[in-house]
């Protein structure tokens, strides 16, 4: 094993076989937040299979070679403790959050469900209507929905816009084979990343990974690779919905995850729609009285990205909505941001930096963050002086390029 020393309490050790454990020390909790990532997700299936690393994420739980479902579920309740996973577009997350003293106990459960799943076909029969169900809700939400039909329009040919959910056909043609065999190749030493943060000591971290067996098990095959994707589609999509309100997603691809322009592009979308004194927020919502709920949204993948616009209004007023949008969006290409307005809108987006790392839960995520996209670590006071160092200059190429209003893919879900 290797461990270097990243920050004051930050440590990170990588394993001969090619697992990684991050860890960062806050004297000042008694809890801890530890999670495993694998670097596996929806943008690795194939169109056929897709929703297959969702449905593996729920099966896990359903039991392990040690522990029943309920077991599973009692373990850490029990001590007050909390049990969660989730799967997204380019990895999967199992995370606990718990007492200190309860790190031990934590780890092993992640663990076993990482590494032992049984995945019998009985239980899979039961799980596969949970998420189906899950699917229902998602098509029942339709300020959810939208989402994920702009990503559908977006990379219409690309797993990048695949439902992490999976659909209908295709969650309930997965078999339990299916599932072991994402699991043999995927979750193995290579793939994992272990981080953790709260009242700790890494030393007894790796102790206690060690004990659980990660440096000592084969790895795997090398991690997949994500085909590169495509440029977005520029489009225009209606689908017809019977809701009260009329759903609009208005966005573009970007740029990857390591990109230097992020931190523009997150300036930007702050101004734009990050608060109730944004500039969206104030025009759609406080002058216009035209939505109840408008932000903006931004996404990095390691390929790509994604920036856009949400607003949720009657259908009577959809078009108004969307021609003040797009004109608040080609004012913001055209002009940046400079003086007063850029020096605010840093202060704000250091203060939401800030303010976003006061938990474990949180420090954690970003460790495995930085881990998964394989960014050089940066200190918090780093990543202000960063923000700090954003010229009017970067501001405007980002905004000319991404917030052109003709670049902007728009999709609207309600009645015609």
């Amino acid at each position: 094993m290797q461990t270097v020393k990243l920050d004051e309490r930050l440590y990170r050790t990588s394993g001969d076989n090619g697992v990684t454990v991050v860890s960062e020390v806050l004297p000042g909790v008694r809890s801890v937040a530890v999670g495993i990532w694998v670097r596996t997700a929806s943008v690795h299936e194939e169109r056929a299979q897709m929703g297959l690393s969702h449905l593996l994420e729920h099966m896990v739980f359903k039991g392990t070679e040690r522990r029943s479902a309920r077991d599973i579920a009692l373990e850490l309740e029990v001590r007050g403790g909390a049990l969660d996973a989730f799967t997204s577009r380019e990895y999967t997350s199992y995370q606990a959050r718990v007492l200190d003293e309860d790190l031990p106990r934590a780890l092993d459960v992640l663990t076993d469900l990482v590494r032992n799943p049984v995945l019998r076909s009985a239980d899979l029969e039961l799980e596969r209507k949970v998420v189906l169900e899950e699917i229902s809700t998602v098509e029942d939400t339709p300020d959810d929905l939208v989402f994920e039909l702009h990503s559908q329009t977006l990379w219409p040919d690309h797993p990048y816009g695949y439902s992490i959910l999976g659909t209908r056909d295709t969650v309930t043609s997965l078999s339990a084979e299916d599932l072991k065999g994402l699991h043999g190749r995927a979750y193995h030493p290579r793939q994992v990343v272990i981080t953790a943060a709260g009242n700790l000591n890494h030393d007894l971290l790796l102790k206690l990974a060690a004990k659980c067996g990660w440096f000592n098990y084969q790895s795997g095959p090398e991690p997949l690779l994500v085909e590169p994707a495509p440029p977005a589609a520029c489009a225009t999509r209606h689908v017809q919905r019977d809701t009260v309100q009329t759903h609009v997603v208005l966005g573009t691809d970007t740029f990857p995850h390591r990109d230097e322009r992020r931190e523009p592009l997150l300036l930007l979308n702050t101004v734009l729609g990050g608060g109730m004194s944004s500039r969206l927020f104030q025009r759609v919502r406080e002058e216009l009285g035209l939505a109840y709920a408008v932000m903006t949204y931004q996404s990095f993948y390691q390929q790509t990205g994604v920036t856009g616009v949400y607003v949720g209004t009657h259908p009577s007023t959809a078009e108004q909505a969307v021609d003040v949008i797009l004109a608040e969006l080609k004012k913001l290409a055209a002009e940046g941001l400079s003086g007063r307005a850029l020096a605010e809108v840093k202060q704000q987006l250091k203060g939401q930096v800030t303010l976003s790392l006061e938990s474990p839960a949180a420090r954690m995520y970003r460790l495995a963050t930085v881990e998964l996209y394989g960014e050089p670590y940066r200190t918090i006071d780093q990543v202000l002086a960063q923000i700090d160092a954003i010229r009017a200059e970067d501001v405007g190429e980002v905004a000319e390029e991404f917030f052109a209003p003709a670049r902007q893919t728009v999709v609207w879900l309600g009645p015609n």
